[in-house]
């Protein structure tokens, strides 16, 4: 491990290093910068970071990040609560937000099934998605998940959840790759998939 001359230093750099895509060496350059900056900005970026660890809420409809219980998405009047689109993390609400295209409300399941990562329908918000449908409000499910062999397989689970339901279910157009993360898809190509979104059968393409 490389050493340095003050462990004050030395553990503020493995500190960050634990961020993901965060290298010792990317560490070492942002303790690096926050040396120089004035204590009471040091100071307010820890605050804010253990405000958030101690302080944030997920909302108790769509389990979106959120200062309340509800959050703002899901609290607007004006969003339409007859379609909720389904996706993985919260990065993904984000990421069709940014579309401008999408006016209705989200579910985040946290997720996607995955055997191989020890990850089960148990492990998701997915009973949450099928009572919201069963209150009879949601018309529609948009399935948003990404294009892999795991979205795929969580789709389809929830497709026979709902099974026997009135709720129409649709998938993005596969404007997206295959094998695609939904968070890296540019806004043009995530928003044309959203707008010419198709039924969902329960088969795969």
């Amino acid at each position: 491990m490389q050493q340095y001359s003050s462990v004050l230093l030395e553990k503020a750099v493995g500190e960050f290093a634990k961020l993901p895509g965060i290298g010792r060496k990317t560490a070492l350059r942002l303790v690096l910068h926050m040396l120089r900056q004035p204590v009471s900005e040091a100071e307010a970026f820890a605050d804010a970071v253990a405000r958030l660890c101690r302080e944030v809420k997920y909302c108790k409809v769509c389990h979106n990040i959120s200062d309340n219980d509800v959050c703002e998405i899901c609290s607007q009047p004006s969003r339409d609560a007859s379609t909720v689109c389904v996706v993985e993390t919260v990065r993904d609400v984000i990421a069709v937000e940014n579309t401008s295209l999408y006016r209705g409300l989200y579910h985040v399941l946290g997720g996607v099934i995955s055997p191989m990562e020890g990850i089960g329908p148990s492990d998701l918000h997915i009973d949450s998605l099928v009572e919201r449908v069963k209150r009879g409000e949601v018309k529609e499910v948009i399935f948003a998940l990404s294009p892999t062999m795991e979205g795929d397989t969580t789709n389809f689970y929830i497709y026979r959840k709902l099974d026997g339901t009135d709720v129409k279910m649709s998938v993005l157009s596969r404007g997206i790759s295959v094998g695609d993360e939904l968070e890296y898809a540019d806004e043009a190509t995530l928003g044309r998939s959203l707008v010419n979104r198709m039924p969902f059968t329960g088969r795969t393409y």
